[in-house]
Order: structure tokens, then sequence, then C-alpha cells
């Protein structure tokens, strides 16, 4: 049996994040290197781990994150190796270096705790999303780990002068320096099933990337409501 599930088992460590397998998140946890990580997203961990839910750092800095129940981050420390998992949703790990990156709040797995972050609205999308539309910006030189609802694709927004227009559901994160603007549209085959005979999609233009999930996810997003 040992044999059977030796494919399985945990791999070395090579990097402080890295994927175990498709939807699952190794991290090599350090004293002095802290995490952030979604609540309730540990699925496994190895060694010595203590976990603190919303601790006051987060919530001073989530202040306008309106989930009714705060931000929904734990602080995990201490030394081992840490698995983390989102309902089986695919797993990207990137290592950022003195860049940034806008993330759906949903779609935020962990990054280091090092790292400057913050909540911030996407501007130019107000009119078109209530009240506003909320993101989560991690910038500086550390780890970020993000899910997908299946394989994302990576858009290149930097190989030509059109824009590129992504469903806001199934947005997963940007390049923060893109310009964003909402445009609103009528399609007839939105006036089937779920539609209301508007579209909305957000305007990419610049040079960055965006990534898109291949499902729309109608989880509540960090969306305000007036």
């Amino acid at each position: 049996m040992n044999q059977q599930l030796a494919g399985y088992a945990p791999t070395p460590v090579t990097a402080r994040m890295e994927n175990h397998g498709r939807a699952m998140l190794k991290v090599a946890m350090r004293s002095g290197q802290d995490l952030f990580a979604r609540t309730g997203s540990m699925v496994a961990y190895e060694g010595f781990v203590q976990y603190e839910p919303n601790p006051p750092a987060v919530r001073q800095m989530a202040s306008q994150w309106l989930t009714g129940e705060g931000a929904p981050l734990m602080k995990c420390t201490g030394d081992g190796l840490l698995y983390l998992a989102d309902y089986g949703a695919d797993v990207v790990v990137i290592n950022l270096a003195d860049d940034a990156l806008s993330v759906n709040g949903t779609n935020l797995l962990a990054f280091d705790a090092h790292l400057q972050w913050g909540v911030e609205r996407v501007k130019g999308m107000a009119k078109f999303a209530g009240q506003g539309l909320f993101n989560v910006q991690v910038s500086g030189t550390g780890w970020v780990a993000i899910t997908s609802r299946g394989t994302p694709i990576v858009v290149d927004c930097g190989r030509g002068e059109d824009e590129t227009y992504v469903d806001p559901d199934a947005l997963v994160a940007w390049s923060p320096n893109l310009k964003v603007k909402g445009k609103r549209s009528f399609k007839a085959s939105s006036m089937i099933g779920r539609g209301s005979g508007e579209a909305y999609q957000m305007a990419f233009s610049g040079q960055g990337i965006v990534v898109v999930q291949p499902s729309e996810d109608s989880t509540d997003r960090l969306r305000t409501r007036g």
C-alpha cells in the first residue's frame, strides 16, 4: 500500500511557496517569516505552527473589507510545513520582485506578512458596481498565492493597443498599473437565463497582465452596499 501511495507523499522543499498538485499550496514556515492566509484554508501541517484568526493588524488594515465578519485572514507563525487549499480550486503561486498585484478578495489564498497590502477601491467602476468594487493590492518582494476556479488564462495587455475586456465575475487579479474602466453593453443572449439584459465588463489597457478564471464566481466580492 505504501508503494501505491508513494507518488502522493510530500516532496522536498525547494521554495517558500510551491504547489503540491494542482489544488494545494505548500508553505515552508520559519520563525520570523510570518504568513497571512485565508481563514479556514489550512488542511494539514507538520512541525509547530500557530494560527491567529483576524489579528489586530489585519482588522486595522482592512477596515473597509465589509464582509460582515471582518477580514477573512489568519496569521500563521512557527516552523514547519503548512498546507493550504480552498475547496479544490487551482492554486497559482507568484513570486513578486518589487512588484504589485491587485487580487479579488475571494481569490486571495496566502501572502508573506512582510508585504505591503491594503484594500482599495477599483477606480472607474463605481457607477457600474453600485457604490464600488474593492480589491486587495499586495506589493513588495515576496510570495503570494491565489486561487482560480479551473485553470486560469493570463492575458498580456501590453501586446497591442486594443483594450482587454473581462467579466467581473471571472476576474482573478491584474497589474495595478493598468487603466481600468467599466463598460455596459446589451446583447440578446443576456436576456436568456440568469441575465437581466445588461452586461458589464471591465476594460483594461496599458502594460501589465490580467488573470481570468474559467468560471463566473457568484460569491460576494469586496463590494460595498450604500
